[in-house]
């Protein structure tokens, strides 16, 4: 799955990922490879993701590390749309 990050001053993060968990306005929902289509609200928590990833050495301040191989990233809302397989978070 392929996830792109995007705030209003630049494109923070772009890269293929296992799973992406994000705090959705009714509750915090995960997606998978091969995820159905989605579009939602997001409030105020972390976007979670985990795969092999590289974080861009400008942007490694915004993110802090979870678990093995997962990063977290802490938000004030947003919108999020996953459309075959690609993920695209607008965040605050």
């Amino acid at each position: 799955m392929f996830l792109e990050i995007v705030t209003p001053e630049s494109s923070i993060f772009q890269g293929d990922v296992e799973m992406v968990t994000v705090p959705g306005v009714d509750g915090e929902f995960q997606m998978l490879n091969n995820h159905a289509p989605i579009v939602s609200l997001l409030q105020e928590g972390k976007v979670k993701f985990s795969g092999d990833i590289s974080i861009d050495e400008a942007f490694q301040n915004k993110f802090s590390e979870g678990d093995k191989n997962s990063f977290e990233l802490l938000i004030n809302g947003g919108t999020i749309e996953l459309k075959e397989n690609k993920i695209i978070i607008l965040v605050d």
